[in-house]
Parts: C-alpha cells; sequence; structure tokens
C-alpha cells in the first residue's frame, strides 16, 4: 500500500454504462474524480458477455445514452460487439479514458468518521475520497449453481459469462445449464457445431417473436443528417415500452395479448407436441424476463438437442446424472445460470459507519435503498444500477441517467451548502422501501407464479422497480435534502 494515499473529491467504481455515465456528468459539472477498473478494458457487461449470439434484447435506439445516440447501428437490437465499441467511443469522445484506473481491484473502501471521507484500499494502493458512487451493476458476478460433483467433472466447465473462446466445441457434447436470456442466444449460435447439445431446463421462459431487422442505409443517413429522426423513434420506443407496465404492475390482464403472441409463437415454431408441452410456461408471462428469439425454438427442434427437465442429481467425470437415474454423457459443460444480484460479494467490501459491511446491513432485510442510489449508514455514497432500479420492459440506461442527474444534484447541494456529509435519514429509506413493497405485492414478478432472481431468498423483490421509469425520472429529477442530514465538517480532512 501506498504510505501517502492518493486524494480525490469523488471515486467511481466500474466502467460500464453506469460508470461511464457517471464519469461523463461528472466531467461536464467539472468535479475532480478517477473511475476504478478491475479489469485491463471498460464496458462492464458488454465487455464480459462475448458467447456466440450475444446482443441486446432492448431496441439499440433506446439502448444508448440520450445524449449521445448513435445513428450507425447496423440493426435495429444491436449485438455485443456493437455496443462494447460504442461504450469505447463515448468513452473517447467524452474524455473518460484519461480518468479510467485500469487493472485496479477494489479490496475495501470504509467510511472514516473522523475525517468524513472514504478510504478505499486496491489492489493498485490506496484511495482517499469525500464521496464515492458505486456503478459496478447487478449483472457483474456470475452465479455458479451448488451441483454436486461439478468440481470433480473431467471436462471443460465455463460461465456463459466467461466464455472460453479457445476451447472448441466442434463435434462435442455439450450440456448448457439454464434456459434464460443468454441461453436462448447462444442455444442456436451453437447447436449446428456441437455433436450433441443437452439443454438443462429448470423451467421454461415466455419466448416472443424477435423484430430484429437490419437497418437501411437511407435510415442511417437520415439520422446522421437529421437527429431529430431517431430522438422520434426513441421516443416513440421509450413510450410503446412503457405501455407493458400496465401488465407488469398494474392490472395482470394487460399481459393476455402477450401470452397469446407467445404461445402462438410456440405453437408456430415446435411441431412436436412432447417438446412443446416441456417449452410451455406454467407461470404468467412476463414474471420471469420476456424473452425474444426466431431461433431458440427451431435450434431446439433439431435431431442433436435433447431438452432435459429432470432436476441434475449429480456431476460425474464426464457425465450428469439427472433425479429420474439417467447418466447423460458430456464432454463441456456451460453455466448460462446468471448473476449473483441480490447477494453481490462486492457488499462485503463497502463499510460504512462502525465499520459494518453493506452485506451486514441487507442480511436481515435484504437489499434496499433510498431511490436505490443511498443506504442509511453509509455516508456519501451512492449506488447507480442499486436495488430496485432494475426494469423488466425497457432500457436501464433510462433509470442509469436518472440516477446520475441525482446524484449529480446531490453534489451541488453539498457545494451549495458548504457540508461535508450526506446521509439519507432511516425514516426516510424505511418509509420509501414500505411503500415499493406494498406496490410490488400486486406486480406480475411476485404474484406470477414463478421463482425468479428479481426476488431475494426471503421473496421480497429488491431488484426492480414496480411502476413507469417516467415516475421514476420525476422522482430523481431533484435531490430531496429534506430526507437526509446534512453535516458539517467537524475534523481536518
Amino acid at each position: 500500500m501506498l504510505n501517502s494515499p492518493r486524494h480525490v473529491p469523488v471515486l467511481v467504481i466500474g466502467s460500464g454504462f453506469a460508470g461511464l455515465g457517471t464519469s461523463i456528468a461528472l466531467e461536464r459539472e467539472g468535479i475532480d474524480h478517477v473511475v476504478l477498473e478491475s479489469a485491463d478494458d471498460l464496458g462492464g457487461t458488454w465487455r464480459d458477455n462475448r458467447y456466440p449470439g450475444c446482443k441486446c434484447d432492448v431496441p439499440s435506439h433506446l439502448y444508448s445514452f440520450s445524449f449521445a445516440l448513435n445513428p450507425e447501428w447496423s440493426s435495429t437490437y444491436s449485438s455485443q460487439p456493437e455496443i462494447w465499441a460504442y461504450l469505447r467511443r463515448c468513452a473517447e469522445r467524452f474524455g473518460v479514458l484519461p480518468r479510467i484506473r485500469f487493472g485496479t481491484r477494489v479490496l475495501e473502501a470504509r467510511w472514516v468518521e473522523r475525517a468524513q471521507r472514504w478510504r478505499v484500499d486496491t489492489s493498485a494502493g490506496r484511495w482517499t475520497a469525500d464521496v464515492v458512487v458505486t456503478a459496478t451493476g447487478g449483472l457483474s458476478v456470475p452465479s455458479v449453481p451448488d451441483l454436486p460433483g461439478l468440481d470433480r467433472f473431467a471436462g471443460t466447465v465455463f460461465h456463459s459469462a466467461c466464455w472460453d473462446d479457445a476451447h472448441p466445441l466442434d463435434g462435442e457434447r455439450v450440456a448448457v445449464i439454464g434456459t434464460g436470456a443468454s441461453a436462448i442466444q447462444l442455444v442456436p449460435s451453437i447447436q449446428s457445431r456441437v455433436g450433441r447439445l443437452l439443454l438443462f431446463q429448470r423451467t421454461p421462459a415466455w419466448v416472443l417473436p424477435h423484430g430484429d431487422r437490419p437497418i437501411r442505409d437511407w435510415e442511417r443517413s437520415l439520422y446522421r443528417r437529421l437527429p431529430a429522426a431517431q430522438r422520434l423513434v426513441r421516443a416513440g420506443i421509450y413510450w410503446s415500452r412503457e405501455l407493458l407496465v400496465l401488465g407488469l404492475c398494474k392490472d395482470r390482464r394487460w399481459m393476455e395479448p402477450v401470452r397469446r403472441l407467445a404461445t402462438g409463437h410456440l405453437e408456430r415454431q415446435v411441431p412436436d407436441p412432447a417438446l412443446r408441452e416441456k417449452l410451455r410456461p406454467a407461470f404468467a408471462p412476463g414474471c420471469k424476463r420476456l424473452l425474444v428469439s426466431n431461433d431458440y425454438y427451431p435450434a431446439l427442434s433439431n435431431d442433436n438437442v435433447d431438452v432435459v427437465t429432470d432436476a441434475i442429481a449429480e456431476v460425474g467425470d464426464r457425465w450428469i446424472r439427472t433425479a429420474d437415474g439417467a447418466e447423460h454423457p458430456v464432454d463441456t459443460i456451460v453455466l448460462a445460470t446468471g448473476f449473483r444480484v441480490t447477494d453481490n460479494p462486492t457488499f462485503e467490501h463497502l463499510r460504512g459507519r462502525g465499520g459494518r459491511s453493506l452485506a451486514e446491513t441487507w442480511r436481515e432485510a435484504g437489499m434496499q435503498a433510498y431511490l436505490g442510489s443511498t443506504v442509511a449508514g453509509f455516508p456519501n455514497l451512492f449506488l447507480v444500477t442499486g436495488p430496485n432500479t432494475g426494469i423488466g420492459h425497457t432500457s436501464l440506461v433510462v433509470m442509469i441517467e436518472a440516477q446520475v442527474r441525482y446524484v449529480l444534484d446531490a453534489l451541488r447541494t453539498m457545494r451549495r451548502r458548504d457540508v461535508a456529509e450526506i446521509e439519507v435519514r432511516p425514516e426516510a429509506q424505511e418509509a420509501f422501501n414500505d411503500e415499493l413493497q406494498r406496490r410490488m405485492r400486486r406486480t406480475v414478478w411476485n404474484a406470477g407464479g414463478c421463482a425468479s432472481w428479481y426476488l431475494d431468498s426471503r421473496g421480497r423483490n429488491t431488484t426492480l422497480w414496480p411502476d413507469f421509469t417516467w415516475r421514476f425520472r420525476r422522482r430523481t429529477r431533484r435531490f430531496d435534502a429534506a430526507a437526509y442530514e446534512l453535516r458539517d465538517r467537524v475534523a481536518p480532512a
């Protein structure tokens, strides 16, 4: 560790959409800051997820910063390489790159009460900061299932978020575990290459027809010459997606057209009635994330694919045994099992008043924050994409920009009032979360008859925002200082 820590007014942790958006806003405001990134490149989720077929399930025009529209998207739904390249261009265009410290993993961030600042120990030395903004995102730590014998498997095992490009799958017997958003993209991309593909399905997903299409040359030319045209398209996409909130959060009967569309898609694409019944969900549409694909069902209908619905009992050296006693020979296991969202290990490394970690704070009551942004007991800490800021129907970038605007106004308030600390009042946080969970009860995520990663171990939905995103944007438009304790400096730094 360095004997003399480097100090910066604001430290941002992470360089995905949330971290870059925060850095760009701070730069525009003239606030000195540094971005810490554990990897050797920026991009977060879109850097790490490089599995075959990886692309966004939100339309390209909406899945971008509102202040940096991209007229060059090649299709209406962007692929991983395009999104990653877009983030790099944004970092270069807005001067973020010089502020990023790559290869710098945060070991611990601790609030030092006497100094009224954060002490951040990293793999590259110690920093101190008046304010810390975490922008690591919920989809950053892969979830590895606890399967008996998995550690003894003699073949190759990797997670979809850590794709092994060097490992050839051609002609192999490949097991894919999971049927979520990554699985429905990678399965069609590898099905024709492998010798045998076993898809281990716990619960099927609702799959809708994909509306992806190439963006025509004349459209890109129009967007370059007339940016307002692209903004109009973006607005249309945004408001049409907001309509889904009626069914997801208000009245599940509004999801009936979605059920009919998905059911028709299944019946048209899967001629085998036995396979079709395996793939038919028993829960309400939207309870798990709605998926879109035109080639997932056809891939599963091929002769070299088996959909296995029995639970995995044990993994052997070159086989997987299921609860029915069947033994399935495999060479490679691909874990398409999502991420540790509600129990992210990074929570252990953030320590507030009294040295209490965020993980300890949330262990009893589950993840919760005020407006998904601040937590009682953690002064001068902001969480971008914190609890209950996820969305199941539209672009997360919308929520990120709203939170960044809130953080920026909080920093302006600190500067204007010349205060050293801001900390959300426990009663404000409690009232906000009580209201949130009351509204959550009638949502399809809580009452739709499924178990999903949206819910924590107690069944509480601590990940999603249960309303229209425009209401979150309106609520975070201004920093509401009345919900906070604002404290003057009481000791020299």
